[in-house]
């Protein structure tokens, strides 16, 4: 070992550091540690002339490499990625080297960051599906199920993909101007239905000429028939040709194009009989609502703005939080709720303005909410002062959360713009 009061010079990337033998030695068996050895000379790269080590590393990091050594404190200098600091720790021999504090939490806030807002690839379905085609381009069915595939889910990717994308919108335009349509033409029919007697309505429908059901020639019927025949007909060929079934199956958009195919069947087994079931109409209008979600495909048409799949990821990634606000507010309503019945009732008995404690807990989300339309309010000096705190901590319900909020989606935003200009540097390079 040499004496602790020599000094030692290093030459770290170019840059030169100096330092007293005693200072390597606070940890032994460290790279450093073994510079203070006599044979440190011929095991490194030592050069007599200058009398320095030489080492072909960061000389930023090294220093405080050298300033742990010193002070038994490892701090990590500013835009320096984790993976390098821990890279050029394991080559000094300080891999269990604890940060300080107040670098840990910066460094361990950024990678939490990295993970959150590690953004997924984009149509992987297609991606999966071309990979798998690759692998068995001998066979014809998985070239054909490619083709099909691309063609429904990439609308830009042919001449014949983009045709088929303008058929899939006028369908999907047309079948919603059914919908409204029929909607018109069955609110004819809701005055006898709300009528007390089923029998009455029953045989209106029979006697009446100008009745709704017995007037109309099925063209609405029919021509909705056409449109969900073309929907089943799409939906079955992106079945066939999708890689994954089982997470085509899951898809909340998936799962309403299959429902929405029922109605249009069930109303027309029941069209010469509408009295058996009178207001099962209405509940198969409910039904075809679904049709709407049709229109999100429009959105393959053009790209997702920047901002909705921003929304997208942050809401997400905020999922949980969503799911403890609601929480906090059925708490709210039915505490604030219940307690202002029962103290309007009991300081007014002759008269409340709450019919049940149902209306309560509705008078509890309109304040709650701060929507306030005051059809119900309370008319006690105490459910008064009841309602003044609900209001406030209804406010106060929904504003705290919002800087979380905003700080999520804030992250999510650069994340996605770092990742938008690294596409626009790659597009640009030169081949």
């Amino acid at each position: 070992m040499k004496p602790l009061e020599e000094k030692i010079s290093l030459n770290i990337g170019g840059l030169r550091f100096e330092t007293y033998a005693s200072t390597l030695q606070a940890f032994p068996g460290t790279r450093l540690c073994r510079l203070t050895e006599p044979q440190a000379a011929t095991t490194f790269d030592y050069d007599p002339d200058t009398k320095e080590f030489f080492f072909d590393r960061s000389s930023c990091l090294f220093e405080e490499v050298l300033n742990y050594y010193r002070t038994k404190e490892l701090h990590c200098p500013d835009l320096t990625c984790k993976s390098a600091l821990d890279e050029e720790l394991a080559f000094w021999g300080l891999s269990n080297a604890p940060l300080a504090p107040c670098c840990w939490q910066k460094l361990a806030i950024a990678e939490r960051q990295k993970e959150e807002y590690g953004l997924r690839e984009e149509d992987q379905a297609v991606v999966g599906l071309l990979d798998q085609a690759g692998r068995n381009q001998s066979a014809w069915r998985g070239r054909w199920r490619t083709r099909i595939w691309t063609m429904f889910e990439k609308p830009f990717s042919s001449l014949s993909a983009k045709g088929l994308a303008a058929v899939c919108l006028f369908f999907n335009i047309g079948v919603c101007c059914l919908f409204i349509a029929k909607a018109f033409e069955d609110t004819h029919f809701l005055p006898f239905y709300i009528l007390e007697n089923q029998t009455s309505l029953a045989s209106h429908l029979h006697t009446e000429a100008d009745s709704p059901f017995n007037t109309k020639t099925p063209y609405l019927l029919l021509t909705e028939l056409f449109c969900v025949l073309w929907f089943m007909l799409e939906f079955f060929s992106r079945l066939l040709s999708c890689p994954r079934k089982k997470e085509f199956l899951q898809s909340p958009l998936n799962a309403a194009d299959f429902l929405s195919f029922f109605p249009v069947y069930i109303e027309l087994s029941w069209y010469r009989h509408p009295e058996s079931h009178p207001g099962f109409v209405f509940w198969l209008d409910f039904l075809r609502a679904l049709y709407f979600f049709k229109l999100l495909k429009v959105l393959k048409l053009v790209e997702t703005p920047l901002m909705l799949r921003v929304l997208s990821y942050t809401s997400r990634a905020l999922i949980r939080e969503i799911l403890l606000l609601l929480v906090v507010l059925l708490f709210e309503i039915l505490f604030f709720g219940s307690l202002c019945y029962f103290v309007d009732i009991i300081e007014d008995n002759a008269y409340t303005p709450f019919l049940d404690i149902g209306s309560a807990f509705w008078w509890a989300v309109v304040t709650l909410t701060t929507v306030g339309y005051g059809d119900v309010v309370p008319h006690s000096p105490v459910g008064k002062m009841i309602g003044a705190c609900t209001a406030l901590c209804g406010i106060l319900t929904i504003i705290i959360p919002i800087p979380f909020f905003c700080i999520k989606f804030q992250g999510y935003y650069d994340a996605v713009m770092t990742k938008e200009k690294r596409k626009r540097q790659m597009v640009t390079l030169p081949s």
